[in-house]
């Protein structure tokens, strides 16, 4: 288990980013991006975009990670615009005033000669358009505004409940002190049953 670990974390790797998917306008000019990580440096590195998987648009090499990369071979509309020798290893490519016959799938493939000739690629799919289409977010404002009235409205519904339950509890609060304050008056004065005045003398002997 520890060799296949080790193995996994030398292992090349390559990306294209968060999405694997890119839009661009008709005669407009898109890049195509891609980075590879390897652990225990590189060497000769190869690296290749391919499209629609037959056919190659670039071809390069980089000698070590001192030095930038290298041309074998492009496509004249293709153009080369990253860097090996900073912190990422961008092999990055611009192609140039798309046409809608460029749509399709792009492949960026390495291989590392240091690591046995460990290979690996991914994958982006162009989409070109005639024109942008701007999304309207109208109705998911007016959405986001009626929820979040409405989560408004609810919060202050709860909390008038809660004020006028306090209200109504400490006013029977008031009521109960005043009932007990009367049960232990004194009535004599009043004439009332149960009072002094009404208390008899003792009878003579």
């Amino acid at each position: 288990p520890g060799l296949y670990v080790i193995a996994v974390a030398f292992a090349l790797e390559v990306s294209v980013g968060k999405t694997n998917t890119v839009m661009a306008l008709n005669n407009s000019d898109v890049l195509l991006p891609c980075t590879f990580t390897t652990c225990i440096g590189f060497q000769d590195l190869v690296f290749t975009w391919y499209f629609n998987s037959t056919e190659m648009i670039y071809h390069g090499k980089i000698k070590s990670k001192s030095s930038e990369p290298f041309l074998v071979g492009r496509n004249p509309r293709v153009e080369f615009v990253g860097s090996t020798t900073g912190k990422d290893n961008n092999i990055s490519i611009v192609l140039k005033n798309v046409e809608f016959s460029d749509a399709g799938k792009y492949t960026c493939h390495v291989k590392n000669p240091k690591e046995k000739n460990a290979e690996h690629n991914a994958t982006i799919f162009l989409t070109v358009v005639q024109k942008m289409v701007e999304t309207d977010n109208t109705v998911t404002l007016i959405i986001v505004g009626v929820v979040g009235g409405l989560i408004g409205l609810l919060i202050l519904f709860m909390l008038i409940k809660r004020v006028v339950l306090f209200i109504i509890k400490k006013t029977q609060d008031g009521k109960k002190e005043c009932l007990v304050s009367s049960s232990g008056n004194d009535n004599t004065e009043n004439g009332l049953a149960g009072s002094k005045a009404e208390q008899k003398a003792p009878p003579k002997a």
